[in-house]
Formats: C-alpha cells, sequence, structure tokens
C-alpha cells in the first residue's frame, strides 16, 4: 500500500510540474507560434510580394499583423493551446518518466538512448492526444480578420466538425505529421538535454545552476527545432487553408514534404524555422527549467 501511494505522488508531482511548464510556456511564446504558422502556410506559389497578405520575414509579419488586425491578433488561437498545453505538458513529463523505465536495457541508470527513445514515445503520445487542439489553433492563426470578426474557439471547432468531421480529414487531419513532428522534436530535445545536464556538473551556487539549465535547455529547444522543422511545415499545410478553395493539396505527410521540396525548393522546407527558434529556443529553456523546480519545491512540499 505504501508503495501505491509513494508511486502515485510521484505521478501527481510529475503531472502538476509538466502542465505548470506548459502554461507558464504558452503564455509567453505564443506570439512567435502564431508567426511561424503564418510563415508555413504562406505558399510562394500562390501569393506574391506585391500582394499586401504577403509576409516577406517575421518582423513584416508582426508589421502587418499589427496594422491589419491588432493588437491582440499576436494571441489569436491562445485558447486551444492553453486548454492543450498544461494537459499535453503533463501528459509530455510524466509519460517521459514512465518510458524510461521500459528502455533501461539492463543500465542501472539512464543513458543516452534510454532518454532519446522515452522522449520519442512521449512526443507521440502527447501528438496523439493534442491534434485536434492543434487543428483548430492553425486554423485560428491562419484567419487575418481583426477584433470581433474573428470567431471564437467554439464556432471554428463546431465549424470543423459540422462541414470535415472528427476523421482524418477532420478534427484529426495531420496526425502522422504530428506524430513525425512532435516525435522527432521530443527524442532530440529529451535525449540532449538529461545526457548533457548529467555529463555537466552541478553547480552549488544556485544562480550558476539556474543558468546552466537554462543553456542546455536552450541548446535542446533550438536543436530539436532545426531538426523537426520540415515536419512541421507538412503539418501546418495539411491542417492549414488549401491554397485552392475545394481541393485537398495537401494530404500526407511524405506526400506534402515532396510537394513543398518540388515546387518552393529544399529551403521552404525550414520555413517559420527562426521564429520557431525563436520560440523553442528560450520555450524549451522554460519548460524544462520550469519542470525541475516545480518538481522540487511540490516534492519538498508534499514530502509524504
Amino acid at each position: 500500500m505504501e508503495d501505491v501511494r509513494k508511486i502515485m505522488k510521484e505521478a501527481l508531482i510529475q503531472i502538476g510540474s509538466g502542465g505548470s511548464a506548459g502554461f507558464v510556456e504558452v503564455c509567453i511564446m505564443h506570439p512567435l507560434d502564431l508567426v511561424k504558422t503564418r510563415l508555413q502556410i504562406q505558399s510562394n506559389v500562390v501569393l506574391t510580394s506585391n500582394d499586401p497578405k504577403y509576409y516577406s520575414g517575421i518582423v513584416d509579419c508582426f508589421q502587418k499583423m499589427y496594422k491589419h488586425e491588432g493588437m491582440f491578433s499576436f494571441w489569436k488561437g491562445i485558447l486551444p493551446p492553453i486548454l492543450a498545453e498544461t494537459p499535453k505538458r503533463a501528459v509530455k513529463f510524466f509519460t517521459f518518466e514512465q518510458y524510461k523505465q521500459f528502455f533501461m536495457f539492463g543500465s542501472p541508470v539512464p543513458t543516452p538512448l534510454t532518454f532519446s527513445l522515452a522522449g520519442l514515445g512521449a512526443g507521440i503520445t502527447e501528438a496523439i492526444l493534442v491534434n485536434p487542439f492543434e487543428v483548430v489553433k492553425v486554423t485560428m492563426q491562419a484567419n487575418r480578420a481583426s477584433g470581433k470578426e474573428v470567431p471564437s474557439t467554439w464556432l471554428v471547432t463546431k465549424d470543423i466538425v459540422r462541414t470535415q468531421g472528427f476523421g482524418f480529414r477532420g478534427l484529426n487531419k495531420g496526425v502522422t505529421a504530428t506524430i513525425s513532428r512532435n516525435g522527432v522534436f521530443n527524442m532530440v530535445y529529451f535525449g540532449f538535454y538529461h545526457s548533457v545536464k548529467g555529463y555537466m556538473t552541478e553547480y552549488k551556487d544556485p544562480y550558476k545552476e539556474f543558468g546552466r539549465k537554462v543553456g542546455i535547455g536552450f541548446v535542446s529547444g533550438t536543436l530539436a527545432s532545426c531538426i523537426n522543422i520540415p515536419f512541421d511545415v507538412a503539418k501546418s499545410r495539411i491542417q492549414g487553408p488549401q491554397p485552392i478553395p475545394g481541393a485537398i493539396k495537401y494530404k500526407s505527410t511524405l506526400g506534402s514534404l515532396c510537394l513543398v521540396y518540388k515546387e518552393e525548393g529544399i529551403l521552404a522546407l525550414y520555413k517559420g524555422l527562426l521564429p520557431k527558434v525563436l520560440r523553442l529556443g528560450p520555450g524549451g529553456a522554460i519548460m524544462l527549467v520550469v519542470y525541475d523546480y516545480m518538481h522540487q519545491f511540490l516534492t519538498k512540499t508534499y514530502p509524504n
């Protein structure tokens, strides 16, 4: 009975710490996620630099959004990630800890392979759970209307279900792209962070130790973002508005990757990389550091 209570307590601490990390990160970094999505769904084949809706880069996107849609447009679609990120991060960090037990391969301590495979498993799990929220979020972020003209999260969700259903062309479209994106990201993210953190000596000074964790977390988020960005582009193209109304151009993950490469070149597969790195570099650091410190706080606060 005591062992069961101990396991349940640790699980609740992991879930609470992961949820807190996700909530803090999404509130701070959402505007950059929105800009990243706008750049990714923009097809060079359809839009030209003469189009007033064409974004030439991050700064241009921010400026045009502020001018045409207002300040609050930077937080368009934030409700779905807030509703999703808290349980999503809770699930990610919790399942990561559980998956670690399955990938020890006889080693007395976790190895870099253990961390990477556990991260892959956690990423796949969270992707399946969060994909419907991603579909709603991308739909809202692609909307260029301003102020009160923007439909609510609930109305957008109802419209998707009514017109497209719950299936792989509706509320669950792009699920394989989301699985690929999240799986690859978390494999690199957790694998690099925990492996490097274990090799680097901890500082007794709390400020230096904080800086050490932030630095490793930043590099982890940046590296993972650079590696998984093509899958993120495919996901945005599949879940975002299609370039030709009534016709589905971007269907499968691999098909979308090939189509973007064929029509727009290799660099198009890295669209939105800078805002993604600007978000998930510091965002990755925020999540891991908040998780670590919240886990320590909850463990000390509830020792029994």
